[in-house]
């Protein structure tokens, strides 16, 4: 028998953590654009005015976020140049409201949170034997069901016990150096944590065309280069509101955030899951090219992906709809751990396993003939029921903790001994084919 244990903490959708985001105005025909109007508006504001307007804005505001009015101030800093003002002829408190006026609340997990990944933190600092800090990413789904990916930082220790770190009060967004008010950038970007933000209180938004609606389920991967040196890798699916492609994001530091479009056929797919080293000098990948089959890829570069060959084809009546990956492979003693996600009848959601080769994935030598879990009782009512989902699971000491989506509305915890998984994969055997 598998030994499985779920945990009591459960994460929902919260309307209460907001971040301030640049607001854009529309250019509009009529002798100007609405953005040169409001500023001719508040530039005729005398002192008394403006320090009235700024003190209502405050008021409402100042108590909601991480030093509100630096915020302003870098809002107006960001807008001085591209619309010609300048700082020196304008006192603090007019730059300030300018800046509020340019500025926003966005409540990011309003509608949902969902879809997890979990690695290792970059910090073990103080950790002792059998505990591991970690860190967790999250899809968080907010107005205008724009997903963003969100940071829990937490601690585990060889009891299952799980702690995860409070969230600040407040939450700030990465942002690009330099850019372009009214522009959305294309291509590779980088974006940056605020120098006084924690990971927990860390959110990246959309930032290019191909992201603008949303960035969707990260799986993150520990990678390990040739050399020794690591980094923390995670492929995600950047949606424009009508296609879609795969992108890479990279950090050595989870200061600064590499966002990275990948290329070929293969990226034009979701649900891409990274090995977490190379495998005979090459990179490999878990993908799905039909929407039904999982594959597997291979490629000499991070960012370019060729089709693969099929690996896995649905057999199970729980998976008989279409299969996929539930985050990157995990290497254990006997080879790699791969979660799974099976679609059966009535859509519902199961996750499974299966065990490949070490030194050729290729080949299955285990797998699952029944759902490790499943979406059942509280676990079936939600924004989309019947559905568990992970976007990758972490191997600590002898269990597999897995982190898993309920209903994309809140975020599960499971323990999964992995002795007793591999046996019964070992046991069951690659299963019938197709």
């Amino acid at each position: 028998m598998i030994d499985l244990f779920h945990h009591a903490l459960r994460l929902h959708a919260d309307p209460s953590r907001v971040v301030v985001r640049p607001f854009h105005l529309a250019y509009s025909g009529n002798g100007g654009s609405r953005t040169e109007r409001l500023l001719r508006e508040v530039m005729a504001l005398d002192r008394e005015e403006t320090r009235r307007e700024l003190e209502v804005v405050l008021r409402d505001f100042e108590a909601r976020h991480w030093q509100t009015r630096r915020v302003f101030m870098t809002r107006y800093d960001e807008l001085e140049d591209q619309l010609g003002l300048d700082g020196t002829e304008i006192g603090d408190e007019k730059r300030q409201l300018i800046g509020a006026y340019f500025c926003h609340e966005y409540s990011y997990a309003a509608a949902a949170l969902m879809n997890p990944s979990t690695v290792p933190h970059p910090d073990q600092s103080g950790m002792p034997e059998g505990s591991m800090r970690i860190l967790m990413s999250l899809r968080a789904v907010g107005e205008g069901h724009i997903s963003s990916v969100a940071f829990r930082e937490g601690i585990i220790t060889e009891e299952n016990q799980l702690k995860l770190a409070p969230e600040p009060p407040f939450a700030t967004a990465t942002d690009m150096v330099g850019r372009i008010e009214n522009e959305m950038p294309e291509g590779p970007v980088t974006v940056y944590r605020h120098r006084d933000s924690t990971l927990s209180g860390t959110v990246i938004f959309p930032i290019t065309g191909a992201q603008s609606k949303g960035l969707e389920d990260l799986r993150l991967v520990h990678f390990t280069h040739e050399d020794g040196q690591v980094e923390w890798l995670g492929t995600y699916t950047a949606y424009n509101g009508s296609t879609i492609q795969s992108e890479l994001l990279r950090t050595r530091d989870f200061r600064s955030f590499e966002l990275v479009p990948m290329t070929g056929p293969a990226a034009r797919n979701k649900g891409m899951a990274l090995f977490p080293r190379k495998v005979n000098g090459q990179y490999m990948m878990i993908g799905r090219q039909d929407g039904e089959n999982v594959f597997l890829l291979k490629s000499d570069t991070l960012t370019h992906w060729e089709e693969g060959e099929r690996l896995l084809t649905p057999v199970f009546p729980w998976e008989l709809v279409q299969l996929g990956n539930c985050g990157s492979p995990i290497e254990v003693d006997e080879g790699w751990l791969l979660l799974t996600h099976g679609v059966g009848a009535m859509r519902k959601y199961s996750i499974g396993a299966v065990l490949l080769d070490k030194d050729d994935p290729s080949r299955v030598i285990g797998r699952t003939t029944e759902p490790l879990l499943a979406a059942a009782d509280q676990d079936r009512e939600g924004y989309v029921p019947n559905v568990v989902y992970t976007c990758g699971g972490q191997r600590i000491g002898d269990k597999l903790f897995v982190p898993y989506g309920v209903a994309d509305s809140s975020v599960a915890f499971a323990f999964i001994g992995i002795d007793s998984l591999v046996q019964d994969m070992l046991a069951a055997g690659p299963g019938p084919t197709a």
